[in-house]
């Protein structure tokens, strides 16, 4: 191959992956055809997509990016798996699949510049989404919040008492001992 057509692959892949954080590497070397399409079919529905990369020249595409370090990952025949709601998501999905395709197999993942060997992306898909994780923050919040809500309420209805207590007995022309 040419040296300007070698570029012309890295500049693609500049393009291609531009803004992608996190990805999971995958080998479909050995996925019969009729189960390639399938999964990338299934995969397309979520906007998850699959990408076979050059090895070398998408490590030179990835130098200086959030990506760099997956060049670690990127030995015999690779395929990217980008896209979705988040890289989680994607090696949920990637697992999930890993038992429905005979030969599939995960190689790695990247998240925001950490690596993830082969044998850790299954924890990587246990981890929340962005938009669980956030929702636990205002679960964890909003619980709190009532609590306080709770106690500063339930103070402020004592001492509604005590006045109203205070009030009839006033009323009823009774003295009120006086607090030392």
């Amino acid at each position: 191959m040419s040296k300007p057509i070698k570029n012309l692959i890295v500049d693609t892949y500049k393009k291609k992956f531009e803004g992608v954080t996190g990805a999971v590497v995958i080998d479909i070397r050995g996925v019969a055809s009729n189960a390639n399409t399938g999964l990338r079919t299934d995969l397309n529905k979520d906007g998850i997509k699959i990408t076979v990369i050059k090895n070398n020249l998408a490590k030179r595409a990835f130098s200086e990016t959030t990506l760099e370090r997956i060049g670690d990952l990127l030995e015999g025949p690779c395929a990217m798996v980008y896209g979705g709601n988040s890289v989680v998501e994607v090696a949920r999905t990637i697992i999930g699949k890993l038992k429905e395709v005979p030969n599939l197999q995960v190689k790695g993942a990247i998240m925001d510049g950490e690596l993830f060997a082969a044998d850790r992306v299954e924890a990587l898909s246990k981890y929340p989404t962005k938009d669980e994780a956030q929702a636990q923050v205002i679960q964890v919040i909003l619980g709190a919040a009532g609590q306080l809500i709770g106690a500063v309420t339930g103070i402020g209805g004592q001492i509604v008492s005590i006045i109203e207590q205070v009030e009839k007995k006033l009323e009823k022309g009774e003295t009120i001992a006086a607090v030392s």
